[in-house]
Order: structure tokens, then sequence, then C-alpha cells
């Protein structure tokens, strides 16, 4: 008698992929046999604006080991794998995107690979199809991210991966309300390992990422795990303080020696503006920094579920 319990689950947040989610199950079951029968594949809908929830009830009513849980508002990627990875119960899951660039022929190399004793596998993208401006907002997130986060964060990994359920377990204990996976993933620590996959075109239309999403990504990412900014602003704080002390003496030794006149309401001018313009720029990072907490505080659930099918 087979076990109820999956050997493999497979989640994928859905966004706009109302012509993409067929073929995403049709990829997924074919390349999910080659190493078993007993699997589960949970679609999160992230309340799309497109028929994407008809056609995930579509597949749930072909197959019971597609299930599907239908957000009840726009919560984001981040948050839509979170719900997923609440409602996996594989010893191994694989976390991927929908859009089919990462290609599901690629799991059973990842499966492959966590049996060599890797509680994480991740999948590294070694010829990526994305457009320049992609590319380059990537890079830069990676950069930013790493610098002030002191992580090292592959800017070839997303959100692709394998791993085990004592991984996804740590990883549901995260309750902050400030999501970004590849981050809370870096965090837990386990033992990790890449390997190369391939990376294709997107199925189908574009990315849903706007640049405004990207900065509004990168700023919750960094706010989440680091405190660099305002030890920077700190710095910064005190070199400035530094400066203005050596300028004083300067100018009163200058004064003494030379007897030289005091500089004119311009400079004067510019100075206040100057450190006006700084002091906002610090207050606003503290800001952000207490929006957070007042975030955090709320308590608030991570997601909200409408509906499911096969749960």
């Amino acid at each position: 008698m087979q076990d109820n319990k999956p050997h493999i689950s497979v989640v994928s947040p859905v966004y706009k992929a109302e012509n993409i989610v067929h073929e995403l199950v049709s990829q997924l079951h074919a390349n999910l046999r080659l190493i078993t029968d007993n699997y589960e594949i949970i679609l999160v809908n992230d309340d799309s604006p497109d028929d994407s929830w008809n056609m995930i009830v579509d597949e749930c009513a072909k197959d019971v080991r597609v299930k599907g849980i239908n957000l009840s508002r726009n919560f984001g990627q981040h948050y839509a794998i979170t719900a997923g990875l609440n409602y996996a119960k594989g010893d191994w899951v694989v976390v991927m995107d929908c859009d089919l660039q990462d290609r599901p022929e690629e799991i059973p190399n990842l499966y492959q690979k966590a049996q060599d004793g890797w509680d994480i596998v991740l999948g590294k993208r070694f010829a990526r199809k994305d457009h320049f401006l992609k590319k380059s907002m990537n890079y830069l997130f990676y950069k930013i991210f790493n610098y002030l986060t002191d992580a090292s964060i592959d800017r070839d990994v997303g959100t692709f991966r394998i791993m085990n359920q004592s991984v996804v377990k740590n990883y549901n204990k995260l309750k902050e309300q400030s999501r970004y996976f590849g981050g809370l993933m870096n965090w837990l620590g386990f033992k990790v390992i890449a390997i190369e996959i391939r990376h294709d075109d997107r199925f189908e239309g574009t990315s849903s990422y706007s640049f405004n999403k990207l900065i509004t990504l990168t700023l919750n990412a960094i706010l989440s795990f680091s405190d660099k900014p305002l030890r920077i602003a700190i710095k910064l704080g005190m070199c400035i303080t530094l400066f203005s002390v050596i300028f004083i003496i300067y100018k009163i030794v200058h004064m003494f020696l030379y007897n030289s006149t005091v500089m004119g309401w311009s400079s004067i001018i510019a100075s206040i503006f100057f450190s006006t313009g700084l002091i906002i720029s610090i207050l606003g990072i503290v800001g952000l920094y207490i929006g957070r907490i007042f975030e955090e505080t709320k308590n608030r659930p991570l997601y909200v579920i409408r509906e499911t099918k096969n749960i």
C-alpha cells in the first residue's frame, strides 16, 4: 500500500500564467515520474488577474497529486512560496517559478545531487536568457544586497532548488513579515551546493517584476537582513563632524596668523543645505527601520487563503 506522504513536493507560485499552467504541470508529471510516482505538485495562485486559478482547478480535477492554493489577494511571490511550503509534506521539496525558464527536466539532476548528502541543492543558471535590463537590475540587486548584508548569494541562483523536509520545517518557523526567500534560506545555513542548470526563455509573456517592484524588493531585503545602512549613517556623521572640527580649527588658526576674514554667507548656506539634506536622509533610513518594527508588531498572518483544491 502506497504511503500517503509524498516523497517529493513541488511548490510553484503562479501569476499571469493561464497559458502556462497546463504545460508546467505536464512537464512536471513527466519528470517527477522519473524519480517516483509518489509526489505532489502545489500551485499557489497569487491572486492572478487572468484565468490562472481556473486552469489550476482543471489540473487538480485531472490528478489529485496536483494541489491548488488560491490566495485572497496579491501578497507577492515570496509570500506565495511561503504558503506553498507550509503545505508541502514531501521528503524533498522543490521550489520553482511557473514561467518554465527553469526547466522541470533539471529536477532529477537536483534530486540526484541531493542524494550525496546535501540538504539544499541550488540551480545555478549558466546561460541566463533574461533581457539586458533585467540582468543589469539583478546584478545590481545582488551587489548591493551582498555588500550591505555581508552575505555571498550568487546572482545566478534564483528560487529553483531542492531541499529536504528538515530545511522546510525550519523555514516555516520564520514568521517575519518582510519576506525574501533567498535571504531567509541563506540565513538558515544547512549543507548547500549549487549545480549548473539550463535557463530557457519565458514560455509566454514578460516578467511581472516592474522597476518599482524590484526597488521595493531590494529595500525590503536589505532592511530585513541588515542594519548596515544605520552603521554607515553613523560613520558618515562622525566623519562629517571630524571634518567640521578640523575645518573650524584651521579657520581659527588662519584668522590669527593671517588676519583673514570669515567666509561669506553663500558658503554657510551651502553647508546648511548639505547638513540638512544629510540629516533628513539619515532620519529617513531610521524611519524605514521603525516602519519595519511597526509591521512586525502587528503580528498579522503572512498570507490569507481564499480556497484550496485537493488539500
